[in-house]
């Protein structure tokens, strides 16, 4: 049954793919009315989230939050498809690279470094710009997808253009192999951990599990932690923010690498909420009396 499903939407996922942007975003603002009014997909989630993540704010002002999220949430869907297609010529020109020189002072010194950011602007898009640039090739943290056939589609899609991935269950054997390589290690580290391996910290008003892994592969390999966010600055546009966030890890602890990384996400996100991703369930675990 995975099979079929997957044959029978690839043909509709490379028509979206091969669309030129402004039709892309026509048949965006026909699936904003869709997701938004007909299906209300995850309504409930969004703005539970966005209650508590904003308690100063009125329910008129979080409405007009969740209306530009699921606008830019369709966006964001087929903008993530269309780079199956794009090339770094068109990266290039949708989406510029703020204080680049962080990277490039990094590779001169045959430096590798983690990258922190979160489900925060295109993500998928900033991979395609990422690899566009002479630096340090990318390699990306993911979690495999249960159907196989969308998950090689998924794979080809990031990998193409040279960056790479690492399995979530491979991260330090991946890291241990390219050891001699100049990389830059991807955590897009604001998606829902175990509670039972996890830092808890207050993030967006709530107590939030963290993962642990930037704070403890930035100390285990000694590599700098870079902060990327990527700021969309009109439809279709982007900046590709880039912030030295912690250039001797050896000077922090684990846990204060995580708790300046969730610090400057959650600026970013309280700055522009309608671009970060409110239909994901972040705060759906609790944390244990005895914690």
């Amino acid at each position: 049954m995975n099979a079929v499903i997957y044959y029978l939407a690839l043909p509709f996922i490379y028509v979206i793919a091969y669309l030129p942007f402004s039709v892309l975003y026509m048949l965006s603002d026909l699936l904003y009315v869709l997701v938004y009014f007909v299906i209300g997909y995850r309504k409930d989630v969004v703005f539970t989230n966005l209650r508590n993540s904003f308690p100063e704010k009125t329910e008129d002002e979080l409405e007009q939050i969740a209306r530009k999220f699921y606008s830019y949430f369709c966006d964001l869907m087929l903008e993530t498809v269309k780079t199956l297609t794009m090339s770094k010529k068109t990266a290039r020109k949708r989406m510029t690279v703020t204080n680049v020189e962080v990277f490039e002072r990094y590779y001169q010194q045959k430096q590798s470094v983690i990258i922190v950011m979160g489900h925060w602007g295109n993500w998928e898009m900033g991979g395609v710009r990422f690899a566009a640039e002479p630096i340090h090739q990318l390699f990306v943290i993911y979690h495999p997808l249960a159907n196989k056939h969308f998950n090689k589609l998924i794979y080809r899609m990031r990998t193409r253009l040279g960056n790479g991935l690492y399995a979530m269950r491979n991260v330090t054997r991946g890291m241990v192999e390219n050891k001699n390589k100049i990389t830059a290690t991807a955590f897009i580290a604001d998606q829902t951990p175990s509670p039972k391996n996890c830092h808890w910290t207050t993030f967006l008003n709530q107590d939030t599990p963290v993962f642990t892994g930037t704070g403890k592969y930035a100390k285990k390999f000694k590599y700098p932690v870079v902060y990327v966010g990527v700021k969309r600055t009109k439809r279709g546009y982007y900046d590709v923010i880039v912030e030295d966030l912690i250039p001797n890890p050896d000077k922090y602890t684990e846990i204060e690498i995580l708790e300046k990384f969730t610090k400057r996400l959650e600026l970013d996100i309280q700055q522009i909420p309608e671009i970060w991703l409110w239909t994901h369930k972040r705060w759906k675990h609790k944390r244990q009396t005895s914690e």
